[in-house]
């Protein structure tokens, strides 16, 4: 089934459009792959990226509700024919939202094929990110409830996140897990002697 991918605030994609169209801001960002594109791009597939707050084992020992995450840029996935070659984030401003920069690495790759796996699952979801600052971990996170608000809102127990590699160490990337099973499992690596990371987890993505 397809994913509901939301629509994004409209300054941010006209942001994004006319850094892509400006050759000072293409040749100032550190994307050495975007600097030497010859022909037409697109900025495709925006995603709403959002920040857990910091994890509290306690809160969810008690079977309290998940951190609150924060909505922090809007992420658009760019392409040059057949691939995908940069991102570009926006953030917001009192003015609204605003480019801020653009960027390469693992991360473009990873959040493709985080993407179309999600794709094949069988369920309709609304893709976003969600970053785990404490872990240096980022993930796709596939929320239930499509025609919510992609600007707000909790994971939910049956959401799914989809770790992108770089994921941390003993955490398989693009293995989707239940918020209820993997969220536990990240706060525990937070804590001092923290056990062993389950092998259901650590399995290789199949």
């Amino acid at each position: 089934m397809p994913l509901h991918v939301p629509p994004a605030p409209a300054p941010a994609l006209r942001s994004v459009l006319a850094a892509l169209g400006s050759p000072t801001a293409v040749h100032e960002a550190h994307t050495p792959a975007l600097r030497a594109l010859q022909g037409p791009v697109t900025a495709e597939l925006p995603l709403p990226v959002h920040v857990l707050d910091r994890l509290n084992i306690s809160q969810l020992a008690a079977g309290g509700r998940p951190p609150r995450t924060r909505l922090t840029a809007w992420r658009f996935l760019i392409r040059s024919g057949d691939r995908y070659v940069a991102a570009a984030d926006t953030r917001l401003t009192p003015d609204g939202w605003v480019f801020s920069h653009f960027f390469e690495g693992p991360y473009v790759a990873a959040t493709e094929r985080a993407l179309r796996q999600a794709e094949s699952l069988g369920k309709n979801y609304q893709p976003r990110l969600l970053s785990v600052p404490e872990l240096y971990m980022m993930t796709l996170w596939l929320h239930g409830a499509v025609g919510a608000d992609a600007s707000s809102g909790l994971p939910a127990a049956a959401d799914l996140l989809v770790p992108l590699a770089p994921a941390p160490p003993g955490i398989a990337p693009y293995r989707p897990h239940p918020v209820s099973e993997l969220l536990p499992v990240m706060t525990h690596r937070l804590t001092p002697q923290s056990p062993p990371v389950p092998p259901s987890l650590a399995a290789p993505a199949a």
